[in-house]
């Protein structure tokens, strides 16, 4: 069984790492990222993940010289997600130190970018970002696009459940799944929404949003299976460490990388 990884996250917007709630009211949470990404990869994170917020909607490709400055840095898996819309956009970000790319709304407007992608670099080079939204009227969950800016957000009228088998089809090597919902309120992860992707998803699954306590991570591993866990301001703000988190993991019978 492969270990469970700890993922902290950095959303960058305008070269600062910010944090909304709910996709919204982003605030700046430090201008110095590098020391950041030092403190992680001291902490023993498994991975980072690098979105730039505003880069797919501003027609931008993410920093590649701040790209390159955190590869140089690092030595665990690193990946990048901000305006990959083609396989040159791809190779310039890989060239410049990332393990990994991650397309989200790209992968909306343009299905076929995650087989170009997969087909030039690997499967396990490529990242689908699916942002969920529940709809308690409808009782369903929806993919959301361009969520980077609160403006410009839209509703694709996609089932999450439909999405992820299709990007799987496709050829993503793996699924982050972003719930709105759920973001930055630190209450938990959506376990339940978490299951009923389990069950359809072949690829590793990526629990994102909710985190706010050491149990949180505990439950979506236990109760969802999930193959990682991905966090932002409860690793910011020093409310977990991840070296004592996976310490408590691992007590806990949760396999994890000490």
């Amino acid at each position: 069984m492969l270990a469970k990884r700890i993922i902290p996250c950095l959303d960058i917007k305008n070269n600062k790492i910010v944090k909304g709630i709910k996709f919204k009211n982003h605030k700046i949470i430090s201008e110095n990222i590098l020391s950041i990404v030092n403190r992680y990869m001291l902490e023993g994170a498994d991975e980072l993940v690098f979105y730039d917020i505003l880069a797919y909607t501003e027609n931008k490709l993410a920093n590649k010289n701040l790209v390159y400055k955190i590869s140089r840095i690092l030595n665990i898996p690193f990946c990048v997600a901000g305006g990959i819309r083609s396989v040159e956009d791809a190779n310039k970000i890989l060239s410049n130190g990332a393990d990994k790319i991650s397309i989200n709304s790209p992968a909306i407007d343009n299905p076929n970018l995650i087989s170009l992608l997969a087909n030039k670099f690997g499967k396990q080079c490529v990242v689908v970002g699916i942002d969920s939204f529940f709809n308690k009227k409808l009782n369903k969950y929806f993919v959301f696009k361009y969520t980077g800016d609160s403006k410009k957000i839209v509703n694709t009228n996609l089932y999450t459940y439909d999405w992820v088998k299709k990007v799987q089809e496709l050829g993503a090597g793996e699924i982050v799944l972003n719930v709105i919902n759920f973001d930055g309120l630190n209450l938990g992860y959506d376990i339940k929404q978490l299951k009923k992707i389990r069950k359809i998803c072949r690829v590793p699954l990526i629990a994102s949003s909710g985190a706010g306590s050491y149990k949180h991570f505990y439950d979506v591993f236990k109760n969802a299976n999930v193959d990682g866990a991905l966090a932002a301001s409860v690793f910011h703000n020093k409310k977990i460490h991840i070296k004592k988190l996976k310490n408590f993991l691992f007590k806990k019978g949760i396999e994890v990388r000490l």
